[in-house]
């Protein structure tokens, strides 16, 4: 209902409103009325009325000069002017100060019910249009947010080319350009029951990702949450020397004591890149690390409650050091070498306490980290650590414990001799694949992947790596390239073309080729040239499985 506030100073016309207008049933609130405008103004200030109706003509204040400090004071509310008077000027004044309606005395209560019925609808549709610029105000803000976010993961995750990439940062006001990139991964998790809440644990692991993002410059990381409790951050600098300082404040956050938080911090760094496209690249490398990192934490806190939260740093394995031996040393030495390198675990109990077993679970967590972040394309490799951590449960002795390190330094070994020219084959068959399916709309790296029996993360991780391009963009410069061919050697429209190059979005494609080739598609069938060292450089690539129409 909407509230009415009536000034006059004829008591009668008050009087005659109030009583001839059954407000409620009509849809309306009669909160009083006045007779001037600065007897009003108490009410109008109290009641708060959605519509105010006034004489111009009366005693201290007149209506026009109500109306104007109404419509400065309180702008919602919608004036209906009362006038006896036919002068034209008067009219004119009110609507410049911006009444809704100006009636002439006298007025029945019919019509004056039926103004007042058209300013409620105005002030219906006024209210309506306020909280749907506000709606879509809130949805532009969560949107941004949204899409900003869906970018940076669609970047990192290698589903857009660089040139989608540009294009949709550009909309966002959104700066990816820069001359080295570098991907930092950190996953926030309770360690264990506690007396802390769940909540004030969780506001804690907000308070450590808040510290981390301030540690690192602001104008220069891309940050975006991945999870509740996994925070991706994209750093771009200009030089080596930047990048270099800023991973030592991440080396130096992922280095630190943890054992007073009721929460963990492992954090992942991926390799420097200097192009926008390795930004996949190096998100996968961050990811694995973080991964290994937080096994290595998880390991390493088990063993500090089985020596009730004391131990001795001294009692761990040299981690580095091994898997240096094993990335430059030889099976000859190897005996030589773990004997010495084991001599720390000649006092530990093996019978009765689980410490041999964190000690070497926490080296072998360490090895398969290196191992995968240098040989991605291992077979069998979660399956293979657990077989290995059951044989780490069996040992009961010094010599057993040697043996095992011996037997982890040859599945080390192993794998880099089955790594050596493993992908070769592989990235064939998937190019291949991509040549044969590329005009189907539908096709992805999942399907890429099911075809050479991998999972789509590992695929993407080694196409990337051995290509210097994502899978994605792989994808896109097949089926452009095989666009302006047929721009050049046939007839169809543009939309046919996109049809028949695996786009079922014509406008999607229009865009997507310009941007890729600089030209329209109708500017590039124009132009009379096929690039013609670029079919060429495609024939001579896939010689031989690759079949031009």
């Amino acid at each position: 209902m909407k509230k009415v506030l009536l000034v006059d100073d004829e008591i009668l016309i008050r009087e005659t409103i109030r009583d001839t207008i059954q407000w409620e049933k009509e849809g309306f609130i009669y909160c009083g009325d006045a007779s001037d405008g600065e007897v009003a103004l108490p009410m109008i200030e109290q009641y708060q009325p959605d519509i105010l109706i006034t004489d111009i003509k009366m005693p201290f204040m007149d209506g026009l000069e109500l109306s104007s400090f109404v419509r400065k004071n309180s702008p919602d509310i919608k004036i209906v002017i009362l006038s006896g008077h036919g002068d034209f000027e008067y009219a004119r004044t009110a609507l410049r100060l911006g009444v809704e309606e100006y009636c002439t005395k006298p007025i029945s209560s019919a019509d004056l019910l039926q103004t007042l019925r058209q300013v409620s609808d105005k002030i219906d549709a006024a209210r309506l249009e306020k909280l749907e610029i506000e709606q879509l105000k809130q949805e532009e803000k969560r949107q941004a947010g949204f899409t900003q976010s869906k970018l940076l993961n669609d970047l990192c995750s290698g589903f857009i080319t660089t040139s989608e990439a540009l294009h949709l940062s550009s909309k966002l006001n959104l700066n990816l350009l820069s001359r080295y990139y570098v991907v930092v991964t950190a996953d926030f998790r309770k360690l264990a029951p506690s007396d802390s809440s769940s909540e004030d644990i969780t506001e804690e692991m907000k308070h450590g990702e808040h510290m981390l993002n301030l540690k690192l410059d602001g104008n220069n990381h891309l940050v975006f949450k991945r999870s509740k409790t996994e925070c991706v951050w994209i750093l771009k600098y200009e030089t080596q020397e930047q990048i270099k300082q800023a991973l030592e404040t991440v080396q130096q956050v992922q280095n630190q004591s943890m054992e007073h938080l009721s929460y963990s911090i492992s954090v992942g760094i991926g390799s420097v890149q200097d192009r926008m496209q390795g930004i996949h690249v190096s998100f996968l490398e961050a990811m694995e690390d973080m991964h290994w990192r937080r096994l290595s934490r998880q390991n390493r806190h088990a063993m500090l409650e089985s020596r009730n939260g004391s131990f001795e740093q001294s009692v761990f394995l040299d981690r580095a050091k091994f898997v240096e031996f094993l990335k430059i040393g030889s099976p000859a030495h190897a005996e030589t070498f773990i004997h010495s390198f084991a001599s720390i675990l000649q006092h530990t109990d093996w019978q009765s306490s689980l410490i041999g077993y964190y000690i070497l679970n926490d080296l072998t967590l360490e090895v398969f980290r290196s191992a995968r972040d240098s040989y991605p394309n291992i077979a069998n490799f979660d399956m293979t650590l657990q077989e290995l951590q059951k044989a780490i449960e069996l040992i009961r002795t010094l010599n057993e414990s040697r043996a095992y390190l011996i037997r982890l330094a040859e599945q080390y070994w192993q794998w880099r001799s089955e790594a050596s020219d493993k992908h070769g084959d592989m990235l064939i068959k998937v190019k291949k694949y991509i040549h044969e399916h590329y005009d189907k709309d539908y096709f992805s790296l999942q399907d890429a992947a099911d075809h050479v029996n991998l999972s789509s993360g590992h695929l993407s991780k080694v196409f990337s790596q051995e290509n210097g391009q994502t899978f994605i963009e792989y994808l896109t410069q097949t089926r452009i390239r095989k666009a302006m061919e047929l721009l050049q050697t046939t007839q169809a429209k543009s939309y046919e073309i996109a049809f028949l190059v695996g786009y079922n979005d014509a406008h999607y494609f229009s865009n997507l080729f310009k941007r890729v080739t600089g030209m329209t598609t109708r500017e590039f069938r124009k132009s009379g040239q096929l690039n013609k060292d670029l079919l060429t450089s495609e024939r001579e690539e896939h010689k031989g499985f690759v079949s031009y129409s």
